[in-house]
C-alpha cells in the first residue's frame, strides 16, 4: 500500500428508516472522523453516503500509518541518582527497566529548576490496518438508534439485519467482520434492476460503479434528480410541483433509483378543501400535487424506485389508491359538516388530555379562562374578547371530527374549514383562529398574524406547560413527549416577534391557579421560569446573540420575553460605543466594592451631598442626579438604547473619580456615603442591564 490512500467503508442491509437515514450516514462518518483524528491519522476530507439498503462513507487521502512519534521519559533528579560510590540508585534502576533500557542509555535534561535524567525514544506510528477496525466499531455503537435489532443468532445489534460489508484501502481489502459478515470489496445493486454482485475496484469507483447498477448513493444527487423528475412529471400536467422539504427527504430514502409516475383524480374531488386533498395524497401516497399559480391541478406525482416497462399501469393502480382515499376524504368532509362545531364540544369529556390532567374539555376551560387573562394583560378590545372567548371555546372542537381522527394531522385546519363553512356564520377572526392557533407548528414556521389567534395559541401553550410541570412531566435529556420545548419557543416567538408586551410570570401562575391537582407553586413557578429563560438563551444564541450579552440582560429582567429582546438590540448597540469597555469594566469594579461593603450594617443607601469632599466625586453626583431624572421616562417606555446612549456619557466622570478619590478611606462616613454614590451609578445601569457581566 503507498503512504496516502482513499478509504471506503459500506455497510449493507435491510431497508433503513427513511427519516433515519441521512442522520445516520452523517453520525457514522462523524464518529470515524473523530476517531481518525484522535488517533492521529492524517487524512484530506470525509464524505458519507446513503441510500435505502446501506451507509457508506469515504476517506479521501488517508495516510497508512500513525507518524512516529519522539517520546521523552522523565526520570529520577541527577542528585538521587547515584550514591555516593557512584552506582546507580534503585530509583534509578527501576526507571531504566521500566523505560525497557539501560541505565547507560539515560540521558541528563538540564533545566532552570534542577537537572533530571530522561529516557528518549521514538514510538513507531501503529498500522491503520491495527486501529480502524476498533474506530469503525465505536462509531457504529455510538449511532443514534433508539431501538436497535438482533437477528439470527448473533449477539450484535443494529437498527436492521446487515448482509455485507465493504472495506477498501485503495485498492486493498482491509481485513474487518462485525454482524457475522467480513469485508470485501462487492456491493449490491438496486434490489431489481441489478440484484446481484458488483465489484467495487477502489474507493473512487464507488459512485460510478453504483450508478451503473441502478443505486445513487449520493444523498444530495438524489435529492436533485427527485427534484428534476417531480418538476418534469408536473411540466407534462401544466404545472408546478409543490415540493415540501420533509416529503422529499422522505422519498428519497426510499428510492435508490427514483422514477416520477404522475397521476390524474376526478375534478370533482377539486369541491374539497385542498389541505384535505394533499393531506390525502402527501400524508398517506407520499405523492406531491401540482398547482398552476394558486390553483390546484387534478394531478399528482409519485416516485417509484423503478423504472417501469410499463408506467400507464403503475399509473392506474396509483390512481385507484388516491382516489379511494379522495372517496374517504369526500365522505369524512360532508358527514360533518352536517354537524356544527360548538355540538362537537361536549365530545371532548370523553377524550383524555393526560391521566393526572383530566379530559380536553377540561382542558379547553382552562384555555378559555387563560385566554382572558391574556387579553386582560393586552387590553384588548371587547369585540376582540368576545371573539377570543368564543374561538377558545371551539379550538379543539375538530378532535371529535370523522376528517381529523382520519387525517390527524388536519387538525386545526379542519377547524377553519367548518368554522366557514358554519351556518352560525362564525366571524372570520374566529375561524381564522381556530388554524393559526397551532402556528408555529415547526422550528421557523409561520406565527398566527391576528390578536385572537395570538392569545389563543399562548393560553394553550402556557396551559400545556403550566399543567405538565405541575405533576413532573419537565422534558429530561432527550425525552420530550409532550413537545414542551416547542411550545416554550412558540411562546418565546409569538410575544417577541409580534413585540407584544407581556409578563409571563403571572401568566403561569393563572394557568397553575386553574389546576385542582395538588404541587408545590412555588417550586412549580421556580421550575418553569428556568425552563422558559433557558430556551430563551437559545433562542438568542442562535441567533448569534453572545452569552454574555444575554446574560448581563437576563440577570436584571423579568419573564418578559419582549422587553428582553429590546434590551438585547440595545445592548448590541451600547457594545460598539467607544466608552463600553470602559463602563463595564468600571461596574465590575463597582459591583467587587458593593459586594465587599454589603455586610457592612453602616453603609447607607442614599447620598449625602454634604459629605462630598472631592470634585470629581461633586461632578459624577451631579452628573447622577441629572441622569436619573433624564432616563427615568426613557425608561418607562422602554427605551432602553436611548437610555444607554445618556449613561456612557458618565465615562469620564467615573474615571476621574477612581483616579482622584480612594472610596474606603478611614473616615467611615466619608467612605459609605462614596459607597452610596457607586451604588446610584450601579442602579442607573441596571434598569437596563447588569454591565459588568459584559467580556469586551
Amino acid at each position: 500500500m503507498s503512504a496516502l490512500n482513499d478509504l471506503l467503508f459500506e455497510i449493507g442491509t435491510e431497508e433503513l428508516p427513511p427519516m433515519a437515514l441521512s442522520r445516520l450516514a452523517k453520525a457514522l462518518a462523524d464518529g470515524v472522523e473523530a476517531g481518525l483524528t484522535q488517533a492521529k491519522l492524517e487524512f484530506d476530507s470525509i464524505q458519507h453516503y446513503a441510500s435505502p439498503r446501506r451507509l457508506a462513507f469515504i476517506v479521501k487521502d488517508l495516510s497508512a500509518e500513525q507518524p512516529d512519534v519522539d517520546s521523552e521519559r522523565r526520570g529520577p533528579a541527577v542528585a538521587v541518582a547515584f550514591d555516593e560510590a557512584g552506582e546507580p540508585t534503585k530509583a534509578m534502576q527501576g526507571f531504566a527497566r521500566s523505560c525497557g533500557a539501560d541505565v547507560n542509555d539515560l540521558e541528563k535534561l538540564e533545566t532552570d529548576k534542577g537537572a533530571w535524567f530522561v529516557y528518549r525514544s521514538v514510538v513507531k506510528g501503529k498500522p491503520l490496518t491495527e486501529l480502524l477496525p476498533d474506530i469503525i466499531k465505536q462509531s457504529i455503537a455510538k449511532l443514534p438508534i433508539p431501538k436497535r435489532m438482533r437477528w439470527s443468532d448473533l449477539d450484535e445489534t443494529f437498527v436492521r439485519p446487515v448482509h455485507w460489508l465493504v472495506l477498501l484501502y485503495g485498492d486493498q481489502v482491509l481485513p474487518y467482520s462485525q454482524f457475522g459478515q467480513s469485508a470485501g470489496n462487492k456491493s449490491y445493486g438496486h434490489r431489481f434492476h441489478y440484484p446481484q454482485a458488483i465489484e467495487i475496484k477502489q474507493p473512487s469507483d464507488y459512485l460510478a460503479t453504483l450508478e451503473s447498477a441502478y443505486v445513487l448513493a449520493d444523498i444530495e444527487v438524489r435529492n436533485q434528480r427527485v427534484i428534476a423528475a417531480i418538476n418534469a412529471a408536473a411540466s407534462e400536467a401544466g404545472g408546478e410541483a409543490v415540493i415540501d422539504d420533509e416529503l422529499l427527504e422522505l422519498v428519497a430514502s426510499i428510492v435508490e433509483w427514483p422514477s416520477p409516475i404522475l397521476g390524474k383524480f376526478d375534478d370533482s374531488f377539486l369541491t374539497l378543501p385542498e389541505p384535505a386533498i394533499v393531506s390525502a395524497l402527501k400524508g398517506h401516497q407520499k405523492c406531491f400535487h401540482v398547482k398552476k399559480g394558486n390553483k390546484l391541478l387534478p394531478y399528482f406525482i409519485s416516485v417509484s424506485n423503478v423504472d417501469s416497462t410499463n408506467p400507464t399501469v403503475v399509473a392506474s393502480g396509483n390512481e385507484r389508491v388516491v382516489k379511494a382515499r379522495l372517496d374517504d376524504a369526500a365522505f369524512f368532509f360532508n358527514k360533518d359538516l352536517e354537524t356544527p362545531l360548538a355540538d362537537l364540544v361536549d365530545g371532548l369529556k370523553k377524550v383524555v388530555f393526560q391521566n393526572k390532567l383530566g379530559s380536553v374539555y377540561e382542558k379547553v376551560q382552562n384555555i378559555r379562562g387563560l385566554a382572558q387573562h391574556i387579553a386582560a394583560a393586552q387590553k384588548l378590545s371587547k369585540k376582540t374578547c368576545q371573539a377570543l372567548e368564543q374561538a377558545a371555546s371551539l379550538c379543539k372542537a375538530d378532535l371529535q371530527s370523522h376528517m381529523v381522527f382520519e387525517f390527524p394531522e388536519l387538525q386545526g385546519e379542519m377547524g377553519y374549514q367548518y368554522a366557514q363553512r358554519s351556518p352560525n356564520s362564525l366571524p372570520d377572526n374566529v375561524a381564522i383562529a381556530l388554524k393559526e392557533y397551532y402556528y408555529p407548528r415547526f422550528s421557523g414556521d409561520e406565527l398566527p398574524n391576528s390578536e385572537v389567534s395570538q392569545s389563543l395559541a399562548l393560553a394553550d401553550r402556557i396551559d400545556s406547560i403550566a399543567a405538565l410541570f405541575s405533576i413532573d412531566q419537565a422534558p429530561t435529556g432527550e425525552r420530550d413527549p409532550f413537545a414542551l420545548r416547542r411550545a416554550a419557543l412558540g411562546v418565546i416567538r409569538i410575544v417577541v416577534e409580534k413585540s407584544l408586551n407581556l409578563n409571563l410570570a403571572p401568566l403561569f401562575d393563572a394557568a397553575l391557579n386553574q389546576l385542582s391537582n395538588d404541587f408545590d407553586r412555588e417550586k412549580v413557578l421556580s421550575t418553569i421560569d428556568r425552563f422558559i429563560r433557558g430556551r430563551l438563551r437559545g433562542y438568542y444564541l442562535e441567533q448569534g446573540i453572545s452569552h454574555d450579552t444575554y446574560e448581563a440582560v437576563d440577570s436584571v429582567s423579568g419573564l418578559q420575553p419582549h422587553d428582553i429582546d429590546r434590551r438585547i438590540k440595545a445592548l448590541g448597540v451600547f457594545r460598539s460605543l467607544p466608552e463600553a469597555a470602559a463602563l463595564a469594566a468600571a461596574n465590575k469594579r463597582i459591583a467587587n466594592i458593593l459586594k465587599k461593603s454589603a455586610e457592612d450594617s453602616d453603609a447607607t443607601q442614599t447620598v449625602d451631598e454634604s459629605l462630598l469632599e472631592d470634585d470629581s466625586e461633586k461632578t459624577l453626583y451631579k452628573q447622577v442626579q441629572s441622569l436619573t431624572a433624564a432616563i427615568t421616562p426613557l425608561i418607562a417606555k422602554g427605551n432602553y438604547e436611548k437610555v444607554l446612549s445618556e449613561l456612557a456619557s458618565l465615562k469620564d466622570s467615573i474615571d476621574a473619580f477612581f483616579d482622584n478619590v480612594m472610596v474606603m478611606c478611614d473616615d467611615e462616613k466619608i467612605k459609605n456615603n462614596r459607597i452610596a454614590l457607586l451604588l446610584s451609578i450601579r442602579r442607573l445601569f441596571l434598569q437596563v442591564a447588569d454591565i459588568s457581566c459584559l467580556q469586551l
